[in-house]
Formats: C-alpha cells, structure tokens, sequence
C-alpha cells in the first residue's frame, strides 16, 4: 500500500490568517474576497500609521502657532528690567508694565507661552481623536484601507491664513473653528444625501486619471523637503527651489520685509517667517539627509526584491538612529527645542486630558465676510481635496470600476465628513483622507483592518505620544518619495496623443506639488477641460435646438475613442440658410 505525503504542516501566522479568514470577521472584512490575509493588513496598517505618525507633532505646533483661544488676557505684568523678578518690581528705574497686544509676539510674554504650550498638548490629543473616530468609521463600515487625519493644506490655511500667527488675522481661533463646524455639517450633508458623489463624477476622466499620479508626485515633493522630508530640495530666491541638503546651522529663514527711506528694515505686515528653508552654504552635507538616502536605499532594494515590510524597516531604522543624543544625526540636538523634545521623548507615557481647545466654538462673527469666505474655502477644498484623494487611493488599490465607482464609497465619504465635526469641536482643522494611506495599500493593505489598525495605533498614541512625536522628518521622507514612485504608473492610461486629454491630464498633475495643493491641481485641470471643451459643447446645444445642423462624423480616432467615452462629440457643421 502506497501512502500518500502529508503535507508539510503550517506555520502559526498561516494557521492564524485561515483561521481568521474563515471566521465571521474575515468574512465581513472580505479578507478572501480581496485576495489579502490578517497579517497582511495589520502590516499595512503599521505602514501607514508610521509614515503619517509625524502628523501628531507637525498639526499641533501647526495650529499653535495661531495661538488657539490663548488671548491678551493670558499674558502676565512684567517688570521693565525683566532680570527683576515682578515682587522687587521698585525704585525709580523700575515700573512695572501692565501686558497689550504685542506680548503675544517676540518677545513672547511668559504667560502667553505657557497658554501655548497648553495649546500644544491640547491639540496633540485634539489630533489623535479625531483621527481614530474617522479611522473607525473607515475602517468599520467602508472597509476601505485609508487612514484619516488633520489635513496638511487646510491646518497651514486655518493657522497662517484665517487666524493669523499669534491671533494677527481677520478671525479668532473660535470663530474659525465655528467655521469649520459649520462646514462639516453642510459637508456631512451633501455626502448623506449623495450629492457628493455625484460632485465626484463631474470630474472629467483624465482628470480622475492624473490626480493619482499628481498625488504621487506631491508626496515625494514633500519627503524631499526640509521640514517632512529628506531636505534634498531647498529655497532658491531666484529659481524658487533648488538643490538643498545643508546642516541645519547653514539654514536660514526667509520672511517678507519692508525697506524703509531711512534704512531699516521691517517685517511686512501679515508676513510670517518661514522654518529654517533657506541653504546659505555647505549642500549636500547634512548628516541627516546622508542618513534618510540610507533609509531610502533600504526601502528601495526591498520593493525591487519584493520583501514585505519595506516601508516599516525603512522608517524603524532611520528613526532607531536618530534616537541616540550627542551624534550628528540626532532627532534630539543640545539645543533648547532639544532638550525639551528629549525630556518629553524620556516620559514615553504621557496622558493628557483637553483643557482649552475643546468646545472652544464661538459664534460672534458669523455675520462678518471674513468669516463665509473662510468657511467657502474650507469647503470647497475639501469637496476638492479629500473626495480626489479618496478616489485617487480607490484607484491606486485597484477598487474602482468602470465608472469609477468603489465599494464603500458613500461610507467613506461620511466618515472624513464626521471627523471634520468631531475635530472642529476637539479645537482641530478640517479632516481628511490621508494620502500616506498609500503606504499601506503598498505593503498589500485592501480591507479595513487596515484603517482600524491604524486606529488602534492612534488609541495607543494617547498613551506614548512622546514616542510617536519623536519619528524625525528624515525617516519619513524616503517612504514618501517610494509612495511617489509607485503612484505615477496611472500616467499610462492618460490619451497623451489626445490634446484634449492630455493637456487638462497635465494641468493636473503638475500643478499638485508646485502649488502644494491637491485642490488648486484640481481646479487648474478641470478648468484646462471645460476651456478645451467648451465650444464642441456649445456646437451641441446649437444643434440640440436646430440653430445649425451636423454633417459628418468624428475625424480622427482619437475624436472617436472620446465620443465612446461620452466626453466630446466632434462634428462637422453646417449652416442654416
């Protein structure tokens, strides 16, 4: 009798993922369906959640440079000699000076710092939790792999913008979070109802197509940036951008000023500084970025070998490094910002409850224009930004069909729509679909067990923020470029050899990084199209009611291919006598 060979027997994680394929969790996550398995997504998720964690410091030092609710009031009585302490505030020489509106600017009073510093911690929490809520809903009823978080156009524009640094703009900080509440409802609103993906749709097809390639492209600008980034690329005054990677003492900030008739020079009002973006000297010898090309390189030979876990190694190695004081790659320099983000990073457990941010709406100026334009704006760019970033991600996973729809779409829609609600009351921006979800879907996430791993890692960064707040810039950098990488494989599908595509297509995906906006990349793609567009439409409705008649078909393939498409109709025309 012949016996026949057992099979070799499985190993743990593959008992595990059957395991959990075939139970009720499995099924409902499809996890068999979408050809992925339970480690796979909690890889992915750890993928993502690393490459955007740097979101939980950035947003918070962001939206505290608006000030927040911290006010004229929080500022203390100082002695004109301030190496006096304000008790022995006496004499002739001494008076003590009762605090105005300029305390909240350099230098900053001693109190107003403290309110920021209130402010700061506040948003860190403000930040975590709305980013889980919108994770959960994502994850749990659209079941899709994309991470929601604070977006990184809309917290610059609601700091610098609306508020002004320091409460130096048209809006209190109360008020644009009003704004913003406003704002989620209409926007929960229109996505209920369905009208959002109908607004979706009206995007023309090469449009759709470019704006994941554009995406791509965004990110890997930002990871080639100084302050998320590598720090490859630098400010040129001339050329705008140019070749960078200095240390951080050859960097220089850069801020609009005013020269007047006697000399002196000022800062332009409403001008802010920038971060230290400006290389004087020494390109190409920041130890930093030498360190960050490493993570890159590590990244890189693992997607060309096809080893899992490629974004992760890269970004634990790089932020492993960092981690050690008194080396020229240090995350922590001996400098005040130094010591103080390594005494925080020293804690690793840090539970901070809201104290100012939260329920801090207020309603006073919703008469004022200053205000519906804020809350227009806010509007418009996430109808624009978050809705193509979330098709942009469906596509990229491979979820959309033929009409560019994809399962759990109106949930998905829903849940960064909810989060802006729950952000605006927790004292944060706007919430959206974040384009490091790529990341994720790279390392094989497709359900959303991704998302909710990445919840379950916001849950745990309410607990160890001061680990998470320490990833440094140069460890994220590299995967973002690699994200970038895969993205612009959509570029194939655009009509190059149609103008009418192509051009619109171009638009599009140039304008996404060097406007630093996916919205504004949107606009200038859509209005390339209806430009373009515009007189075969107007031929049409002519037609439509016999003002002239057709004659002739499409003249080219091209013309043919877009007629199929239903984007254009190309005749030739006769007229009336």
């Amino acid at each position: 009798m012949v016996m026949e060979p057992r099979p070799p027997p499985k190993n743990f994680l593959t008992r595990l993922n059957s395991t959990v394929a075939n139970s009720p969790v499995g099924k409902r996550f499809k996890l068999a369906e979408r050809n992925s398995t339970f480690t796979t997504e909690l890889r992915a998720g750890t993928a993502t959640f690393l490459t955007m964690a740097y979101i939980l410091a950035v947003n918070a030092s962001i939206l505290a440079d608006s000030g927040g609710p911290c006010s004229v009031s929080d500022c203390v009585p100082l002695c004109s000699d301030t190496s006096v302490p304000l008790s022995n505030c006496t004499g002739s020489t001494n008076r003590v000076i009762q605090p105005d509106v300029s305390c909240k600017f350099d230098p900053v009073n001693p109190g107003y710092a403290s309110c920021l510093e209130k402010v700061r911690k506040d948003l860190i929490v403000a930040t975590v939790a709305s980013s889980l809520i919108g994770c959960v809903i994502m994850g749990a009823f659209a079941n899709l792999p994309l991470a929601l978080a604070p977006g990184m156009g809309t917290n610059a524009y609601f700091a610098y913008t609306v508020v002004g640094f320091h409460g130096s703009g048209n809006i209190p900080y109360k008020s644009a979070l009003a704004a913003v509440f406003i704002e989620g409802l209409i926007f929960l609103f229109i996505s209920a109802v369905g009208f959002r993906a109908k607004l979706a749709k009206l995007v023309p097809k090469p449009v759709r197509i470019s704006s994941s390639a554009g995406i791509g492209l965004f990110l890997a600008f930002i990871g080639l940036q100084n302050n998320q980034g590598l720090g490859l690329v630098g400010y040129n005054p001339t050329t705008l951008v140019s070749l960078g990677g200095c240390p951080s003492s050859s960097r220089f900030s850069v801020a609009p000023v005013v020269a007047a008739a006697n000399g002196t020079v000022s800062l332009m009002p409403g001008g802010t500084a920038s971060g230290d973006i400006f290389c004087l000297r020494d390109r190409m010898e920041s130890p930093t970025l030498w360190l960050g090309i490493v993570g890159f390189v590590i990244i890189a030979y693992c997607l060309v070998k096809n080893i899992k876990g490629a974004m992760i190694y890269g970004i634990v190695f790089v932020t492993g490094v960092s981690w050690f004081r008194n080396t020229k790659v240090t995350a922590f320099p001996n400098t005040d910002a130094g010591n103080s983000a390594h005494e925080y990073f020293k804690k690793v457990v840090d539970i901070h409850l809201i104290e100012i941010t939260a329920g801090a709406l207020s309603f006073k100026t919703i008469g004022k224009g200053y205000f519906w334009e804020a809350l227009v704006t806010f509007l418009y760019v996430d109808i624009l930004d978050t809705t193509g970033t979330l098709y942009s991600m469906a596509r990229f996973a491979g979820f959309t069909n033929q009409n560019g729809d994809f399962e759990g779409q109106y949930f998905a829609f829903m849940s960064d729509a909810m989060s802006i609600v729950v952000g605006s009351l927790l004292g944060t921006s706007p919430v959206t679909a974040f384009i490091e979800s790529s990341t994720g879907i790279r390392e094989g996430g497709r359900t959303g067990l991704t998302a909710l791993t990445v919840a379950g890692y916001f849950f745990l960064a309410f607990f160890f923020t001061p680990l998470l707040a320490s990833i440094p810039a140069w460890a994220v950098g590299p995967p973002l470029i690699l994200v970038g990488v895969l993205m612009m494989r959509a570029v194939v599908e655009i009509e190059w050899d149609d103008m009418r595509q192509a051009i619109p297509a171009f638009v599009t995906l140039i304008l996404m990084p060097l406007t630093y906006s996916i919205a504004y990349g949107l606009i200038g793609g859509i209005g390339t199209y209806i430009v373009l567009h515009i007189g075969d439409w107007a031929t049409e409705l002519l037609v439509k009611y016999e003002v002239i008649k057709r004659s002739g078909v499409a003249v080219n393939e091209a013309h043919e291919q877009a007629i199929d498409d239903g984007n254009i109709k190309a005749v030739a025309l006769d007229h009336r006598v």
